[in-house]
């Protein structure tokens, strides 16, 4: 594997959030992995790094993507799981009245008519910084901000949980509590 941070940083997300079976590896219940079983099996498949990779990594990345343990031994990432299996034991929060959600141009009929759905991600990620949500939209075409009435929703009983990270985390936004931003 190429020994830079966006690379190892991709590897990780894909391991830790979508596939770790993909090179033999296994998750607790929380999605913790064991970092010495990652960097052998990362090893084994192809992927070599090593501890110092992966702390570096951690340590770099801006968005906090990923946890190391207290003691260590152990990485996970904070959020953006496919897994069913993993359960980060998120603790409910009040968000503030408005939260904002990135998205490209071309999904914007779509989401005004279905709302944001996880599809194949546990939760809806939602942020309270509005360039955030515009880098996110722009991975993905001409980027659109979408303004979510978070007040409204939470009144209504929508349940919201913050990340390790700063990320708004819900199960779904209905349309009647997104506006397009201007």
């Amino acid at each position: 594997m190429k020994n830079n941070n966006i690379g190892i940083s991709k590897f990780l997300s894909y391991i830790l959030r979508h596939k770790p079976e993909s090179i033999g590896l296994s998750l607790n219940t929380e999605g913790w992995a064991d970092i010495n079983e990652l960097v052998r099996l990362a090893d084994k498949s192809g992927n070599a790094i090593t501890l110092t990779d992966i702390t570096s990594t951690v340590k770099a990345d801006a968005k906090g993507r990923f946890s190391i343990s207290d003691d260590g031994r152990y990485i996970r990432a904070v959020q953006g799981h496919s897994l069913k299996s993993v359960d980060l034991k998120l603790t409910e929060a009040i968000p503030p009245a408005c939260l904002v959600h990135g998205t490209a141009q071309r999904f914007i009929d779509n989401i005004l008519k279905e709302g944001l759905v996880p599809k194949q991600r546990q939760y809806v990620h939602l942020t309270e910084n509005i360039n955030t949500a515009k880098q996110t939209g722009s991975r993905y075409g001409k980027p659109v901000v979408l303004a979510i009435d978070s007040q409204k929703m939470h009144a209504a009983g929508y349940l919201f949980y913050k990340s390790e990270n700063n990320v708004w985390l819900t199960k779904s936004v209905p349309p009647i509590y997104i506006t397009i931003s201007k």
